[in-house]
């Protein structure tokens, strides 16, 4: 048995811990050791004593993030057990290979790692702390990261910080290489397109690898269709619309240096191809001015409308105005692509918001298909808050 210090519950507080959901909330702690700092390594008790989980100590709503539902050491070789699972379910259903070197290998508590994203881009993984306990694991981690790739593969490991710790400004922000850093190649490839990734700038980890799948779906409806791809960040969604034979495809994002790498990923696949347009622009105003009938295949796939419950309707309304100015413009037999990727608003929220646009457009609308996240943003089945992404693809009579 361990010797960490330890935390109590409340009666009858334990039952969700049981049924191994990995989040002990602050209201159902009856004591705990005096002296426990944030970040640190507790053993989590029900009030009868009886064990029930380890995992790492914060202040806040949540009270611990449970790492493991045995009594056992959090160290360089736990974390090692851990990667080598999400790196053999990865390869097990084919997400590593030579067209294909982008993707998420640990997605916090879809691989029982709670407070922990590392993103694998070529020779790079990028890992972000969301817990001060995984902030101050860093080092083991990276030393397990080394051991399950055997080095050869993995030349630099770089550390995210920024916009990603919800603690203590005195642990700071470091974004730093903290393995390698000489031998750097920033152009990853995802499906067979090449894309350039700014992890040291970008939002996230420097690319949205949770929309490859519905990127590929966008692709088999690309072909003869006018492309319009707003909230584009660095062009996913634009570069597979290109290689699906659209006749055109126009980026729109707010964000010059956003447009800029869109141009760069376009270069990198097709040259100067005079199909594709880039806009640094507020997308709304955009797809407001626009005339309608111009584009017949829409996205949308906006930043997070709402990151807390309080944000809610807020966030419902916004969609609901994004997605009826969509209907309103939309050519007759057009598709819409559109997503939601705030964890707080609903699959059945968003449908709602999306229903209401189409009634007050009075457009025939049908689902296509129903989209959420990829394999490699698993969803632990004991933790349904793991699932974030949702999308539809509606086709507009």
């Amino acid at each position: 048995m361990n010797t960490y210090k330890e935390i109590v519950l409340k009666p009858k507080k334990d039952e969700f811990l049981k049924r191994f959901h990995p989040w002990v909330f602050s209201g159902a702690v009856a004591s705990k050791f005096d002296g426990i700092e944030e970040g640190e390594v507790v053993r989590v008790l029900s009030h009868e004593r009886e064990f029930l989980g380890v995992g790492h100590y914060q202040i806040g709503s949540i009270s611990v993030r449970i790492l493991s539902f045995k009594d056992e050491v959090i160290n360089t070789k736990f974390y090692e057990q851990r990667l080598s699972e999400a790196f053999n379910m990865r390869k097990q259903i084919g997400l590593i290979r030579p067209d294909n070197n982008t993707y998420r290998l640990v997605h916090g508590e879809g691989d029982n790692l709670p407070g922990l994203i590392i993103d694998i881009y070529g020779n790079t993984a990028v890992l972000q702390a969301h817990s001060v306990g995984m902030h101050n694991d860093r080092a083991e981690i990276t030393k397990a990261l080394q051991t399950v790739y055997n080095q050869d593969n993995l030349k630099n490991i770089f550390y995210k910080s920024e916009g990603t710790l919800p603690f203590k400004a005195d642990i700071g922000p470091e974004d730093s290489y903290i393995f390698g850093g000489a031998d750097v190649d920033d152009v990853a490839v995802e499906n067979g397109l090449k894309f350039k990734i700014d992890w040291l700038k970008g939002q996230k980890t420097g690319f949205f690898i949770d929309q490859r799948e519905n990127r590929r779906l966008l692709e088999r409806y690309s072909e003869g269709r006018k492309v319009l791809n707003m909230f584009s960040y660095t062009g996913g969604f634009s570069v597979y619309a290109l290689r699906g034979s659209a006749l055109e495809v126009d980026s729109v994002d707010s964000s010059s240096k956003a447009m800029s790498i869109v141009d760069q990923n376009v270069h990198l696949n097709f040259g100067d191809d005079p199909r594709h347009k880039s806009y640094s622009e507020d997308a709304f105003k955009f797809l407001n001015n626009i005339p309608n009938d111009r584009y017949d295949l829409i996205i949308l796939d906006p930043p997070a409308f709402a990151k807390h419950r309080g944000a809610v309707n807020n966030a419902l309304q916004g969609y609901k105005k994004l997605n009826h100015s969509a209907f309103e413009k939309i050519a007759k037999g057009g598709i819409l692509f559109t997503f939601s990727c705030s964890q707080v608003i609903t699959k059945e929220q968003f449908r709602l918001a999306v229903f209401s646009a189409a009634a007050i457009s009075k457009r025939k609308v049908q689902i296509l298909h129903q989209l959420t996240q990829p394999a490699d943003h698993p969803i632990n089945i004991y933790h349904p808050e793991g699932e974030y992404l949702k999308g539809l693809v509606l086709y507009v009579e």
